[in-house]
């Protein structure tokens, strides 16, 4: 599997998440975020146990190649 990263959050206090990959040879993305532990937010979905739930922030949408154009907003 060959990941190349398409951006990461700027404003991460860290500076290594979130993260937007493409795996290119699915063509599918793969996210770093923050995993999502919060029991009424995760009450709200269904999760299977081979899944995670991470929160991503809209402002990463500008390194999805699909959006990149748009001018996505900060939120």
């Amino acid at each position: 599997m060959a990941l190349r990263k398409l951006g990461q959050d700027p404003d991460s206090p860290d500076g290594k998440s979130p993260t937007v990959y493409l795996d290119e040879k699915t063509g599918h993305y793969v996210l770093q975020g923050w995993k999502v532990t919060d029991a009424e937010r995760l009450a709200q979905m269904d999760v299977p146990e081979y899944e995670t739930v991470i929160e991503f922030p809209r402002r990463m949408m500008q390194f999805f190649p699909e959006v990149k154009d748009v001018g996505t907003t900060d939120a």
